[in-house]
């Protein structure tokens, strides 16, 4: 039995380094709570206690309480969110996923109770894979490798929801912005209606010249409801983002206004440093390189043999006599009718994907930044232009028409005229304002490795633009 009992030793400290080498989901979080700090702030965690639901919703109660900024936005998300529960709760069955490739197949114990007359045999086998013994130490490489891709897909997933969040933010913040300026052409526009009726009434206006403000009059109303649909549709967005329940939703506050812009944009050199080995989007596809490369060895093995080995102990009871057998056996199967080609070629395949797919995203990682810097910097330059330049001389415009029409040099209809301008101007400026603060995101999204769609700033426009560009 000394043989036997060695082989049984060995499988068992095998199965207990095996669980030693086990990467738990804590090691997830504190290793994305590290790369991913900028979007996470070293808060992500996975409620599992009564106690960690209460802080949760604490934390959330609080943050309610007051207008809500783009980080306490953030910080909402991660405590209230059930989606960011949901995905740190399936990467951590990921991660199990993965250990669960490092553990030996449970060993089978078969009994055998035969009587021939007088004559009664017992036997007793325990067996287990021979193969998987053997290729134990290849099985712990594959599964810290899935462990580590698990990982990375956690990190870009919260990147991911993040963002999102930002950008939500970005969105329902300029809404309000936009709808508080769609009253006021609405309220611009109905009080020129309302002048232009009575001085028809009195003979100073003519039917065409009352009509031109009554369309401007209708069309001002169109764009404040559609920008009434779009503010609810973008707090919405937020809300589900957030996810707030109707209670909390009721109280959400945001602020009336977007932050100014930065005083400089971020420079494109240090966008460039980032592109690297440390992009999500380059570990991913490297993580997804090593366990291709490591599960090719052992399956191409599997598909040739596949061998059980097995310790057996018979005793034959016969009379009053009592004989006692003791052996092995070894199950081999046999390729007669597959010899595994189609699997061998398959796992080919699936190496060489992965092997292309990690040049593909190593290739594309530096051009991804180039675009996103791009739309970034683009939108700073068009806000800044707007801030700077566009909206100052509007203003300017619009006091001096003031004094003009204080000095009885144009009418109230000019003058209303030129208001409805300004107020145009200044909503291509929020516009062009959440362009930027849309980019923004999406460029930090990008530096850390998983790009984000954003619009063109060059052509989104408010729909308030465009009504005041076709009057």
């Amino acid at each position: 039995m000394r043989r036997p009992l060695q082989i049984a030793a060995i499988a068992l400290a095998a199965a207990f380094l095996a669980g030693c080498a086990s990467v738990g989901i804590d090691d997830a979080l504190k290793q994305t709570n590290s790369s991913a700090s900028q979007f996470t702030g070293g808060k992500l965690e996975l409620s599992r206690t009564t106690e960690q639901r209460d802080a949760r919703t604490a934390l959330s109660e609080a943050l309610l309480g007051k207008p809500l900024s783009r980080d306490d936005a953030v910080r909402l998300a991660l405590a209230n969110s059930p989606s960011v529960q949901a995905l740190i709760a399936q990467s951590w069955a990921d991660i199990a996923a993965a250990n669960q490739t490092s553990r030996l197949t449970n060993p089978v114990f078969s009994f055998e109770r035969l009587r021939l007359g007088d004559e009664l045999e017992v036997g007793r086998l325990l067996s287990f894979g021979l193969v998987d013994l053997i290729l134990l130490p290849q099985r712990l490489s594959i599964s810290r490798s899935q462990a580590a891709q698990a990982q990375v897909q956690l990190s870009g997933a919260v990147v991911d929801q993040v963002t999102q969040v930002r950008q939500a933010w970005v969105r329902a913040v300029a809404a309000g912005q936009s709808l508080q300026y769609a009253e006021q052409v609405k309220e611009s526009a109905e009080a020129s209606a309302e002048l232009a009726r009575r001085m028809q009434l009195v003979g100073n206006f003519s039917k065409l010249q009352r009509a031109r403000q009554q369309v401007f009059y209708a069309d001002a109303t169109t764009q404040l409801a559609s920008a009434r649909h779009n503010a609810t549709a973008a707090r919405e967005e937020l809300v589900r983002a957030l996810g707030l329940d109707d209670a909390q939703a009721a109280r959400l506050k945001l602020p009336a206004r977007l932050p100014d812009l930065p005083k400089s944009p971020r420079e494109a050199s240090e966008v460039a440093t980032t592109a690297g080995e440390q992009r999500l989007d380059v570990q991913q596809a490297r993580a997804q390189l090593d366990v291709a490369g490591k599960s090719q060895g052992i399956n191409l093995l599997s598909t040739f043999i596949d061998v059980e080995a097995g310790v057996r102990r018979d005793t034959v009871f016969d009379g009053g006599s009592r004989d006692t057998r003791r052996g092995f056996e070894l199950d081999i199967r046999l390729p007669l009718f597959d010899w595994g080609s189609a699997q061998r070629d398959a796992l080919n395949a699936q190496a060489l994907a992965a092997a292309n797919r990690y040049d593909a995203t190593v290739r594309g990682a530096t051009s991804q930044l180039r675009e996103g810097y791009s739309a970034y910097r683009t939108a700073y330059d068009i806000a800044r232009h707007y801030r700077d330049e566009i909206v100052p001389l509007r203003q300017t415009m619009q006091d001096e028409n003031v004094l003009r029409y204080n000095g009885m040099l144009i009418g109230v209809f000019e003058l209303l005229a030129e208001a409805r301008d300004q107020i145009t101007s200044v909503n291509n400026a929020i516009n062009a304002q959440q362009q930027f603060w849309l980019a923004d995101a999406a460029l930090a999204a990008s530096v850390i490795g998983k790009p984000v769609a954003a619009s063109s700033p060059m052509t989104s426009s408010s729909p308030q633009a465009a009504s005041g560009a076709a009057h």
